[in-house]
């Protein structure tokens, strides 16, 4: 089996940049608000004050009674599988941060999909609507949750949107022998709702 990946160590600084600059800045470039106010341990009102800008991708929208909960930050990677003809996906790998900072970790993103707080609180999704606002990312989602557990951050989540996603798509090249597994770094922000 043969793993193709670039250590963590040598991508976090690359991937950091992006979020920082991306989180803390709006399409004109002027720096949001909200990026230097996101807690979810405190499940700050920052995360349902401040709209979530959607862009192109209103299909992804939440409604009332719904409101966002919590913002977190993922840094990880997309993991797929050759299966002989064609790349397979078996689950993202990430840590999650409170902010684009990528210190503080407060949780891991794993196949499910699942969310889990260092708490012990988790949920699972389920994908409801996808839009792809950028061709060179794994597209933006919308899930619905499956099942929650608590006490904690993720305890009676509703709903979870992926945004701001970066990298993570499979290879176009085929895989040089079945199973082999490729892990692509990705970024992303998941909004989480109650």
């Amino acid at each position: 089996m043969f793993t193709r990946t670039i250590p963590w160590q040598l991508r976090l600084p690359a991937i950091l940049a992006v979020l920082v600059s991306a989180a803390a800045c709006d399409a004109g470039g002027a720096v949001r608000p909200s990026a230097a106010r996101l807690d979810p341990l405190a499940l700050s009102q920052s995360a349902s004050t401040h709209a979530i800008d959607l862009g192109s991708c209103t299909n992804l929208a939440v409604t009332a009674p719904a409101r966002a909960a919590a913002r977190l930050y993922a840094v990880g990677t997309q993991n797929y599988f050759w299966n002989g003809s064609a790349w397979l996906f078996t689950g993202p790998e990430a840590e999650l941060f409170p902010n684009a900072t990528g210190r503080g970790t407060v949780g891991i993103h794993y196949a499910g999909p699942t969310w889990e707080s260092n708490s012990g609180s988790a949920v699972v999704g389920q994908v409801v609507d996808r839009c792809t606002p950028d061709a060179n990312a794994i597209p933006w989602l919308l899930l619905s949750a499956v099942s929650s557990r608590g006490p904690g951050i993720f305890d009676g989540t509703t709903y979870i949107q992926r945004l701001a996603t970066v990298g993570g798509l499979a290879p176009t090249a085929p895989g040089a022998a079945y199973g082999d597994v490729v892990k692509v770094p990705y970024t992303a922000e998941y909004v989480f709702y109650r």
